[in-house]
């Protein structure tokens, strides 16, 4: 079967810049998007070296599924979208957030292990934005402790079309999805091994490529603004006794100090 475009090769690993590439399979009707994750993993764990976090493997694992995810969902999606995901487990008791920004081409998030409440189920959330509209909410329950297998319950019921994540490497993921007449049949036959001859069985379109990068944007001043609101109608139910503030960006978990002196001076005339 003849080919009109480059195989699935492995995307290029430029510093901090992740390629995520997207095709169209022929005579299924179904869009692929492929990453090797490796660089994206590298500067997140550089952030968490700069945090002093070390998440347990398993945990860490699960984030790591989530991000991929999240990313391949976001580079099949318009340019002008923006996603964010968070992903609730019951046992282990565990919150993941990730988010992807198509019109900055950035990507970040964060697990938690604490504080974390007993809902009673597996629940997955998406926030969905785009230029113009206001934000579209979803949620819906699952059963697996499996990132990629709750977004795929996600599509089903949510998107109203399936999807799914597959490992063609240790830190090489494809989504496969199925766009208007698409080979069902086909697309809920795919395995692994499948996945990693697929351009060889399957003629495929390259659409695009896109590039992401770990990068939240928080900043000082963000959080002082996020702040000002309470601190201009209740300043001491904000510091009370204490005249610093520590928080952390709920992005990605960056920690700030902020003091009541530097807010008051951020909220006068």
């Amino acid at each position: 079967m003849s080919h009109d475009s480059s195989p699935l090769l492995p995307a290029d690993e430029s510093a901090s810049s992740l390629e995520v590439r997207t095709y169209f399979v022929r005579g299924r009707n179904a869009l692929v998007a492929r990453s090797d994750f490796e660089p994206l993993y590298v500067d997140y764990y550089l952030h968490q070296g700069m945090l002093g976090v070390q998440h347990a493997p398993f945990h860490d694992g699960l984030f790591k599924e989530a991000l991929a995810a999240l990313t391949l969902h976001c580079a099949s999606r318009p340019w002008n979208e923006a996603a964010a995901w968070t992903i609730h487990f019951q046992q282990p008791r565990l919150n993941l957030f990730a988010t992807g920004d198509n019109r900055a081409g950035t990507v970040v998030g964060q697990l938690f292990t604490e504080d974390v409440k007993d809902v009673g189920r597996n629940l997955f959330f998406c926030d969905l934005t785009r230029d113009g509209k206001p934000v579209r909410r979803s949620s819906v329950e699952f059963e697996s402790v499996s990132p990629f297998r709750a977004a795929e319950h996600y599509y089903s019921q949510s998107e109203q079309r399936p999807a799914r994540f597959f490992a063609h490497g240790e830190e090489d993921f494809v989504m496969v999805s199925a766009q208007p007449d698409c080979d069902l049949d086909w697309l809920a036959s795919l395995t692994d091994d499948a996945i990693r001859s697929l351009d060889r069985t399957e003629q495929l379109s390259l659409l695009e490529t896109r590039l992401y990068r770990w990068h939240c944007g928080c900043t000082q001043a963000r959080m002082m603004a996020a702040l000002r609101p309470v601190m201009t109608s209740d300043p001491d139910g904000l510091f009370g006794d204490d005249a610093v503030l520590r928080m952390r960006c709920p992005r990605c978990g960056r920690k700030f100090v902020i003091t009541r002196e530097s807010m008051e001076a951020f909220i006068a005339p």
